[in-house]
């Protein structure tokens, strides 16, 4: 299948005017042939070392079947067979055909696979296509590949083929021969376009005689690669099938011109080459190409009536005339590259002189074990650095890239949700892509909203009979107290363990990534500013050291943090502690379902400002759920101690009971509010009221029933009585489970896990590094940089780099005679 492709904008002059003898002394030019083999030197050369160098060069492009395969040997002027491998070859094939007046018979040399260097001669034209098919086959194996942009190299040296190099590509299939995947038509099209898209290359597109432009296949393609046909040769082959359709002038006028389709530019050629396929000499092969050309413009003078215009369109018919625009096109393309090729490799030659220089530095330190303590201390002060920087507060690199959401923390660091929490926590700046210290305080805000989503659980009778019958001989009214504070301080114990250690796993994530973060802005840094702060660039073990070095140091910091958060569990849960019996809690949030209530619904924003797009709509949902507050002015201040009128339980009317609260807010929980006399109400500043829980009167009536002078639990006669009795000591270690809350996270947690994991970043993290990187002797510091066979695989890199370094020089050199002749 073949693709429409025109001529470059400048049509050819008349090559029917231009004598063969000419054609010849312009090939045989000794300027044009130092050219020309400059280019193909520097061509291997690129190939073998990988270079990316625009040099001009013809691509073939075509879909199988469309006559690719027989034009590369009718220019090669030999038979080679490549038709027979063309279904097995899927990888291009670079033909750098030399003209040599003294090669009677051809002489084939193969590049070595990633080398500059060519075999010997190949002779037989079979072992040439076995060598294509078989290099094919291997290095598809090696890469488990279906296509493959890697070329094989083939130079041929013969007295009757041109100075010209061709690109020859796989042929576009529709669809993928047995054995091979499916996307195989998609892979070689892809590959295709890559080796066609770079400018400076020439496409050589061929499409059968019998295909209409309208109904091309690969058209689309081409365009997409060549919008103009700029740089886009047209070939028709098989020209001579068409030709016999054609009766009238203005017949085949019309379908040479074929500018309804391609431009008034463009001027495809038109060739048609012998298709008897049988075993014949290379001399009966090239006579019978010549014999199809004449055959053909003799048809068109004699077979078609009034004939055709000649003037227009004689340069553009039979493969002779393709060949020779070829050859000098190309030739053309090298005069007009010559300049900016020699600046390119001028360019190239010094960077690869300093690559060599920096390797010869590098195989050097290998043995000065002081250069290299002082470059690695360096790095390693520069990477915490640059972390401290990232936990203050810094947007480079770009969050977009390096931060992330919520919701990518939580999946990446493989910890999921908070444990025992059922509502979905969905922090403010929840999705956009925070790293740092941001993202830290994002956690932190998290941690918030999961504990105060936590309530106290339900607790069974017998639990709490259990409890409460052990604590009724201890002191009246008071072992009812502390029965429910002992319920309270298990439930916090059990449910705010696992909390802990989940936050201080999210807070080492964090930590964890700013390492490759601190790389980043430090190659940024070096970069931006032009210095390096020890040069560590392919001490791959070092690097991997220093990253190992960093994530124990924050393992241990995660380790400690746990430790001391458990520590601060403890002591709030404890029975010797007060807190469960503090009366006042200055500045506290949560200590009644009140405060707690407004904690959620108004002062998160003063831990976390939201910032994203859903900011707006959750600040007016708080401002609408404010009005479920009880306004200051109602709350009934009282002073204890200060009289009886103090002492006086406030009644049921008198007591502020908080509306609840609005369901859409995801981290809001409301404990139960009891309408009934529990005690002195205080409040302790704007709408805080704390039950004061004592041993009088009030808490024997809340927990006592008079029926054997017992505490009852039971379904029988005091049944109501017993369940109100049940009601109200669960109610009360609601109350002791809010207070232990308030204190482990307002008081405690955030405090520490602020100074446990930020704190030791920004003061410790250097002193840490160097401690474990370089408070070694040097045999085990020098492990690090001179693993077993790392200076045999810095000396082979050497041996690469002065073997490139030689080639360039010389292709150098060689340019510049050919500058200097133009």
């Amino acid at each position: 299948m073949a693709m429409a492709t025109p001529t470059p904008t400048k049509t050819p002059v008349d090559k029917s005017k231009r004598s063969h003898s000419h054609h010849h002394s312009h090939e045989s030019s000794s300027s044009s042939l130092s050219r020309f083999e400059a280019y193909n030197r520097l061509q291997a050369a690129a190939v073998a070392f990988g270079e990316k160098l625009p040099i001009p060069e013809i691509v073939a492009l075509g879909g199988q079947s469309d006559g690719k395969s027989s034009l590369l040997e009718a220019l090669l002027g030999f038979r080679f067979n490549v038709r027979e491998v063309e279904m097995g070859t899927r990888r291009p094939l670079i033909l750098q055909m030399v003209h040599d007046p003294s090669a009677h018979e051809p002489r084939c040399r193969f590049q070595e696979e990633d080398s500059e260097e060519y075999g010997s001669p190949v002779v037989s034209a079979s072992t040439v296509a076995d060598i294509i098919k078989s290099r094919t086959e291997a290095l598809l194996k090696k890469t488990k590949a279906s296509v493959t942009s890697k070329p094989i190299v083939m130079r041929a040296e013969f007295a009757h083929c041109p100075n010209l190099t061709i690109i020859d590509t796989p042929g576009f299939v529709l669809k993928a021969k047995k054995g091979e995947p499916e996307n195989t038509p998609e892979e070689i099209l892809s590959m295709v376009k890559s080796l066609a898209s770079p400018p400076h290359r020439i496409l050589l597109f061929l499409q059968q005689s019998s295909v209409e432009w309208c109904s091309s296949l690969w058209l689309d393609s081409i365009r997409e690669i060549d919008p103009t046909f700029r740089r886009t040769v047209i070939v028709v082959s098989k020209f001579d099938n068409r030709l016999k359709e054609f009766s009238d002038r203005w017949e085949v006028d019309r379908y040479l011109g074929a500018s309804g389709y391609l431009g008034e530019n463009t001027r495809p050629f038109f060739v048609a080459l012998p298709k008897d396929r049988n075993t014949i000499s290379n001399d009966e092969f090239r006579r019978q190409i010549s014999q199809v050309d004449a055959e053909v413009l003799h048809h068109l003078h004699n077979g078609i009536k009034g004939g055709y215009d000649e003037e227009k369109f004689r340069p553009y018919i039979g493969f002779c005339s393709l060949r020779e625009y070829l050859e000098s096109e190309l030739q053309k393309r090298y005069k007009e590259a010559a300049p900016a090729t020699l600046a390119l490799l001028e360019q190239r030659c010094s960077e690869v002189n300093i690559e060599l220089a920096r390797m010869d530095s590098k195989i050097q330190a290998t043995s000065d074990v002081s250069h290299l303590r002082k470059s690695a201390m360096m790095h390693a002060a520069s990477i915490s650095n640059h972390v401290g920087v990232l936990i203050d507060g810094a947007a480079d690199p770009a969050p977009e890239q390096w931060g992330k959401t919520t919701e990518e923390e939580r999946s990446e660091s493989g910890i999921g949700n908070w444990p025992g929490v059922t509502v979905d926590i969905k922090p403010a700046n929840a999705i956009l892509r925070l790293y740092g210290g941001a993202a830290f305080e994002r956690i932190l805000h998290e941690f918030r909203c999961a504990a105060y989503s936590i309530e106290c659980p339900p607790v069974s009778r017998e639990k709490v009979a259990n409890i409460l019958l052990a604590h009724a001989s201890r002191g009246g009214g008071r072992g009812v107290t502390e029965a429910a504070a002992e319920i309270a301080r298990t439930a916090a114990r059990s449910w705010f363990a696992p909390l802990l250690d989940t936050a201080c796993d999210r807070l080492a994530f964090v930590l964890g990534n700013l390492f490759d973060i601190a790389l980043e802005r430090n190659r940024s840094w070096e970069s931006e500013y032009g210095r390096k702060t020890g040069n560590m660039d392919g001490y791959v073990g070092f690097h991997a050291a220093l990253r190992h070095a960093y994530n124990r140091f924050i393992k241990d910091l995660a380790k400690q943090c746990k430790q001391l958060v458990r520590h601060h569990l403890d002591s709030v849960t404890s029975p010797y502690s007060q807190v469960c019996y503090e009366n006042v809690f200055q500045g506290g949030f949560g200590s009644s379902v009140s405060s707690h209530y407004k904690y959620n619904q108004a002062s998160a924003a003063s831990f976390c400002l939201e910032l994203s797009d859903s900011g707006q709509v959750l600040r007016e949902e708080t401002m609408r759920d404010q009005e479920n507050i009880p306004p200051e002015k109602n709350a009934q201040q009282t002073t204890p101690g200060k009289g009886t009128e103090a002492r006086e339980a406030p009644q049921e009317s008198q007591m502020t009971v908080p509306e609840t609260p609005s369901p859409d807010q995801p981290c809001d929980v409301v404990y139960p509010v009891v309408k009934k006399e529990l005690g002195n109400c205080i409040e302790v500043g704007p709408r805080k009221r704390i039950a004061r829980m004592t041993g009088n009167r009030n808490t024997e009536h809340l927990m006592k029933a008079h029926n054997g002078n017992s505490l009852l639990f039971g379904n029988g006669d005091s049944g109501s009585r017993s369940s109100s009795a049940y009601s109200e000591i669960c109610s009360s270690a609601a109350q002791h489970f809010a207070r232990i809350r308030e204190v482990l996270v307002e008081r405690s947690v955030t405090s520490t896990l602020n100074s446990g994991f930020l704190t030791p970043c920004r003061d410790r993290l250097v002193v840490a590094l160097g401690l474990d990187l370089f408070a070694v002797n040097d045999e085990k510091f020098m492990d690090m940089f001179v693993a077993p066979g790392a200076i045999d695989v810095l000396q082979n890199e050497r041996q690469s780099l002065q073997k490139r370094q030689k080639i360039l020089q010389s292709c150098l050199n060689e340019f510049k005679t050919v500058a200097r002749a133009l």
